[in-house]
């Protein structure tokens, strides 16, 4: 009897220990995997490529690249803790579309970039394309406004990026007329990039709509089908993004906050 008290009593202890033990390392592993999941966001370096050319073919109009598109997803990741390097073909000052900077274009993150006087200083310094190294980038992103049509469409230093990105399964992001980066874009087979991808960009519709079906060099929509992309679309202005593996695109600048929500998610 003496002998079944014992083990009893041993038995409570040890279980009582067990109990205590569990109740102690629960809390600090919950904190200890907040704190790494808040570290690896915190770790997270993302390259904006911005467009270095400011004019609208032959109108005599300035162009560039679209506010709303750079800084919807500038803050949605930078609020997120995300470190963002900005860079364009020529670096230095990156041209704002005129259009874009307007009151009847102005959004809450428009509205926040005009009072971030640090958020400008990046735009009128930014980082020369050439000079970044993908290795040092989680992953890539576009805005868009007309001025990749005509530059980024056939930099040969964004193609090579690009390509290079997408070799390392890093996600690779575009919105509204961004996808236009990818038109020179290739697989390591040789086919085009967006070819059998699931993708979308400015509309002809749209861009019939603002008046420069004939002033553009190309339209994106019939590029990204005549490269192969499964293009889809919503109706005009409507915001629509989709992504295929690691290539996210976006149609219009309203769809510059889904975009920015798919980067995110794809660099947990």
């Amino acid at each position: 009897m003496n002998i079944l008290k014992t083990i009893a009593i041993t038995l409570t202890i040890v279980t009582g220990s067990s109990c205590k033990d569990s109740k102690s390392t629960t809390p600090s592993e919950t904190v200890l995997e907040e704190k790494t999941e808040l570290k690896k966001e915190k770790d997270m370096k993302v390259l904006f490529v911005l467009t270095s050319h400011d004019k609208l073919g032959d109108t005599g109009k300035k162009t560039g690249f679209w506010v709303e598109e750079f800084a919807n997803p500038y803050y949605t990741l930078l609020d997120k803790g995300v470190d963002i390097t900005i860079a364009t073909p020529n670096g230095g000052a990156a041209p704002i579309d005129p259009s874009s900077d307007s009151p009847d274009a102005a959004t809450e993150a428009t509205e926040r970039f005009d009072k971030d006087e640090a958020a400008k200083a990046k735009i009128a310094n930014t980082n020369k394309l050439s000079d970044m190294n993908v290795d040092d980038f989680d992953a890539v992103f576009y805005p868009g406004g007309h001025g990749p049509l005509w530059d980024l469409a056939n930099d040969a230093t964004s193609i090579a990026l690009i390509e290079k990105f997408n070799a390392q399964e890093k996600p690779v992001a575009f919105v509204c007329h961004a996808p236009a980066a990818l038109k020179g874009v290739k697989n390591s087979d040789g086919t085009p990039l967006v070819k059998g991808k699931k993708v979308t960009g400015f509309t002809n519709s749209e861009e019939a709509a603002v008046g420069l079906t004939d002033v553009v060099p190309f339209l994106v929509e019939d590029m990204l089908q005549e490269n192969g992309g499964i293009y889809s679309k919503k109706e005009d202005w409507a915001a629509y993004t989709i992504q295929d593996g690691n290539l996210i695109t976006g149609q219009n600048p309203a769809s510059s906050e889904l975009v920015a929500d798919k980067l995110l998610e794809a660099l947990k």
